[in-house]
């Protein structure tokens, strides 16, 4: 088998239930992973985790679905342990976890930067930790981050800056884990047309996000389409191992760096 297809392969995601990550775990399982260890936060999303995992046994993989708060390093470990216990050692994991906060610095309190901190941050990087003691040698690994890291712009200091962290966390992810030939990636959708993204916006928000990236004329909805940023994912963990230590910013020209 080769070192870099998702064929046989066995994959754990984080968040894993909805919206970006439940429609990777079903394209992975499309392109012939083995196994799919679909993460979810909260009874909230334990139907649409089920719903994810029957589409991915009828791609001919076999599903699990693990429910976890993993805002304490207890919690990611216990994930890891759990995948390993229902489907063996994941060769490619992926944490699509975060929250979103707009608002002005100024009013946003202890107790809300430290949740976003805790979710955004604290939980990438544990994740990152346990997917170097327990994801297979020649393994892929990719964090979910923000195009906002890439943006000159008011609202987001929480939520833009709770992400930024995993920026070098997944630079010395990749040298540390290099030598076992595990490439580590984070990559950055622009805002997506998903239930995670409209909550936070106005509507004069919405319409401005619907066209200011470069492409929006050229996107069903002017945002992102989490259909466009499915290939990327797939490419980073399968051909695109060569691609590591890097944030890749995915949007149709919403942002830059």
């Amino acid at each position: 088998m080769s070192k870099h297809t998702i064929k046989g392969k066995v994959v754990l995601i984080a968040g894993g239930a909805k919206n970006l990550g439940g429609l990777i775990a079903r394209d992975l399982a499309a392109q012939g992973a083995k196994a799919v260890a679909i993460h979810y936060n909260s009874a909230a999303s334990a139907a649409e985790a089920k719903e994810t995992a029957a589409a991915i046994e009828r791609a001919g993989a076999k599903a699990v679905t693990l429910q976890g708060d993993l805002t304490s390093a207890a919690a990611v470990e216990k994930l890891f342990a759990d995948t390993i216990a229902a489907v063996g050692r994941p060769d490619i994991a992926i944490n699509t976890v975060g929250k979103v906060l707009k608002k002005p610095m100024t009013e946003i309190s202890e107790a809300e930067y430290d949740d976003m901190t805790a979710v955004n941050s604290k939980s990438a990087f544990f994740f990152l930790k346990e997917a170097g003691k327990h994801v297979n040698d020649d393994g892929k690994v990719c964090t979910l981050v923000t195009s906002l890291l890439g943006a000159f712009t008011p609202f987001y200091a929480a939520y833009a800056g709770t992400k930024a962290p995993v920026e070098h966390y997944t630079r010395a992810a990749a040298k540390e884990f290099g030598a076992r030939g595990i490439s580590v990636t984070a990559v950055g959708p622009g805002p997506m047309d998903t239930s995670f993204f409209y909550p936070a916006e106005g509507a004069d928000a919405v319409a401005y996000h619907k066209t200011a990236a470069a492409l929006s004329g050229y996107s069903k909805t002017g945002l992102t389409d989490i259909e466009d940023v499915v290939p990327f994912i797939r490419h980073l963990v399968s051909d695109g191992w060569w691609i590591t230590g890097q944030t890749i910013l995915i949007n149709g020209g919403y942002t830059t760096k």
